[in-house]
């Protein structure tokens, strides 16, 4: 699963690892956590998170990443439900409640396994083995475990090398969090199994990723907050010009900061889609088209269909809405201890509802509307997709911001309500400004001016706060 760039680097927040240095340091905490029946990770951005996942890769124990800001209840639930035996952090950067402490930093380094191993070939009794635990947002309840097994993991990024041609002769360089599939899975397993270095930032500043590029970076990931800091910091921007390939995920990117990321980079930003429990399986390819708005084509080996409400499929015209399904080799094993919600998350016939309602082209591609549950908006007996009115909102100068879901409406069903972080400019002067560029029932009957809009992690704005 790792790859065997034996000449690599790992560097994180400004300090570095030779990937010899990692996997003798990795294969000590594997010997310290043998037999556990998982481990949690104080996932900070660290090169002991890095050296901890990989130890429990080389263990063949469960990973369970624990944000390092999760407030006392979330930690509680996610150590309780996963069953995490042991928490394996810096000496000194975990404060809390929990399991025993193993302190990643004070442990002996190792001698990796036999050399199949460290370069990541799986035994016959590892095959189908659960690497990760990794635990949703818990927008409609406690966050949920997400099995993904080892497979899935090469699966996806092998998926990826191909679609984004990724080589160990690329830098990659990113900012995000250690314990989500975009910052942990593709942002640091991504680099050991395709064998390129890595540079992670600490934080994800425009200055950073400047630098980073300046010293030879060339695959640069961000999410769409990232990407709109690093057009407003345009010296940042153009620093980016020496680049092979900027890839934006976990949220769509609004088409200004596409065009604006463009015009000041030179690199048109690859899109993809993804969750949790599918990792990667739609995405622009890093030789093809890059669409604003739209995040491209299946993956190899992924299989993608939309359905409506009652089931029956929808056309794949480009313009009629449907949620999106999937069947793919990177698929999670189910949720932990929860076999009612796996079975419910699938179909009869074995694909996976992803709960995003998408739009797919007579040419493949594919457009995320939003989610079911906050972004498909019925109004009227029309169905509206919020992340068209936001791009319509963005487009205006003064806005900066822009969040739409449907609220409810005596006569309509639902109504198009925008939250918006603007300079200069009204709720009608907005919504008219809509109308003039969409269809005239697509504009927002209510719109609120606010100072921010509440976002996560990973920069997705999180809807349920806004209602």
């Amino acid at each position: 699963m790792l790859g065997d760039a034996r000449d690599m680097t790992i560097t994180v927040d400004g300090r570095t690892l030779h990937r010899a240095e990692l996997m003798e340091r990795a294969a000590g905490v594997a010997a310290e956590i043998a037999g556990a029946g998982a481990v949690a990770v104080h996932a900070t951005a660290s090169l002991e998170t890095v050296v901890a996942v990989v130890g429990g890769l080389l263990a063949g124990v469960p990973v369970v990443p624990v944000p390092p800001d999760s407030g006392p209840d979330e930690r509680a639930h996610i150590l309780t439900d996963s069953g995490a035996g042991l928490l394996l952090a810096a000496r000194g950067a975990y404060e809390g409640e929990g399991p025993p402490l193993v302190p990643v930093d004070e442990v002996p380094p190792g001698t990796p396994r036999e050399a199949g191993h460290e370069a990541g070939h799986e035994t016959e009794q590892e095959g189908d083995a659960t690497a990760l635990i990794l635990y949703t947002s818990g927008t409609t309840g406690p966050p949920k475990g997400v099995l993904i097994s080892r497979p899935a993991i090469a699966a996806g990024l092998d998926a990826l090398a191909e679609a984004w041609e990724w080589t160990p002769g690329d830098v990659l360089v990113h900012g995000l969090p250690l314990f989500h599939v975009h910052g942990l899975v593709l942002g640091v397993l991504g680099a050991l199994r395709a064998g390129s270095p890595l540079v992670h930032t600490g934080r994800p500043r425009p200055a950073a990723y400047a630098a980073a590029a300046e010293a030879g970076g060339s695959l640069f990931f961000g999410v769409p907050t990232v990407w709109s800091r690093v057009c407003a910091d345009e010296a940042a921007a153009r620093a980016l010009r020496p680049a092979r390939l900027l890839v934006s995920g976990s949220a769509p990117l609004p088409v200004p900061v596409f065009e604006r990321l463009a015009a000041l980079t030179g690199h048109e930003p690859v899109e993809r889609y993804g969750m949790t429990e599918t990792l990667i399986t739609v995405s622009a390819r890093a030789g093809g088209d890059r669409r604003p708005g739209q995040v491209g084509l299946p993956l190899p080996g992924v299989r993608t269909r939309l359905a409506a409400e009652d089931g029956a499929p929808v056309p794949a015209d480009g313009q009629t809405p449907g949620e999106l399904h999937v069947r793919a080799p990177m698929l999670f094993s189910g949720y932990l201890g929860r076999p009612e919600a796996t079975s419910a998350a699938f179909t009869a016939d074995g694909w996976f509802r992803t709960g995003d309602i998408a739009t797919v082209g007579p040419d493949g591609w594919h457009r995320i509307v939003g989610r079911a549950s906050t972004d498909l908006i019925k109004s009227g007996g029309y169905r509206i997709g919020a992340g068209e009115v936001e791009n319509a909102l963005l487009a205006h100068p003064g806005v900066r911001e822009a969040a739409v879901l449907g609220t409810p409406h005596p006569d309509l069903g639902e109504q198009v309500t925008a939250f918006v972080v603007a300079d200069g400019v009204d709720g009608p002067a907005l919504a008219a400004f809509v109308a003039e560029r969409l269809s005239a029932h697509k504009r927002p009957r209510t719109v609120h001016l606010v100072d921010s809009l509440p976002r996560n992690a990973m920069g997705k704005v999180v809807k349920t706060r806004l209602r």
